[in-house]
């Protein structure tokens, strides 16, 4: 059993695709950063980091509890437990990893920041809104040049690179992006999108999602509360 401790943002999204694309038996525990549950003493216990999404497998190696954060490294193993969508050949298994570090280090964090300065930031900053824009369509770019070689970002198979990298195109329009400027992606994005697995995933918590932030939920996600030393 799998206990999975998430809210449905882009990073639970990975987390959750995964485990429905593996079968793996999970349990979601909400963890509502809108409400702070991720500054909770019992969540830094595994996630110290104070992020979800966060697991912990009861059935570890070697039959004990393994607890686990950061996304891309709970999908390696994930991806190792099962055997699925981490290709077991030097070739295929590097090119997906390189992939994967590409979304952990630039894609997603890029595409966060231009969503932030572009839709939630208390004020417009020019040069925050330009530079995260542009960033976000110079990424796009290389996914386009890549898909343009290859149907999936490690090649030719469907692979945990790819789960970590959709759900961060969801947010498109809002990173100022259209996906009919890259036609490549929104192929790549269609196919995933269609998969039922893919489909489930999204739906986990779905219905515990809000449109927009009040003031206090803002002060949490952005304000002093992030910065507190714990």
């Amino acid at each position: 059993m799998i206990e999975l401790y998430t809210w449905p943002t882009p990073n639970g999204h990975k987390v959750h695709i995964m485990l429905e694309e593996t079968g793996l038996e999970y349990e979601v525990h909400p963890i509502d950063i809108t409400a702070g549950d991720q500054f909770s003493e019992d969540f830094l216990k595994f996630s110290p980091n104070n992020k979800m999404p966060a697991i912990i497998d009861r059935q570890g190696p070697e039959k004990h509890p393994l607890p686990l954060f950061e996304s891309g490294a709970i999908l390696l193993y994930l991806a190792e437990k099962t055997g699925y969508f981490l290709p077991q050949d030097p070739t295929g298994r590097y090119r997906t990893i390189q992939w994967l570090m590409w979304q952990m280090g630039g894609l997603g964090p890029m595409l966060g920041q231009a969503h932030h300065f572009r839709k939630y930031a208390p004020e417009h900053i020019h040069y925050a809104y330009d530079r995260y824009t542009n960033e976000a369509k110079r990424l796009y770019g290389v996914m386009e040049r890549r898909l343009s070689e290859a149907p999936y970002l490690a090649g030719e198979h469907y692979t945990i690179a790819d789960i970590a990298s959709f759900p961060w195109t969801r947010s498109h329009e809002n990173q100022g992006v259209d996906l009919n400027d890259y036609p490549n992606v929104k192929r790549w994005y269609e196919a995933i999108d269609g998969r039922s697995a893919v489909q489930r995933g999204l739906a986990v918590l779905a219905d515990r999602r809000k449109n927009g932030f009040d003031e206090k939920a803002k002060d949490i996600l952005f304000g002093s509360a992030q910065y507190q030393r714990r």
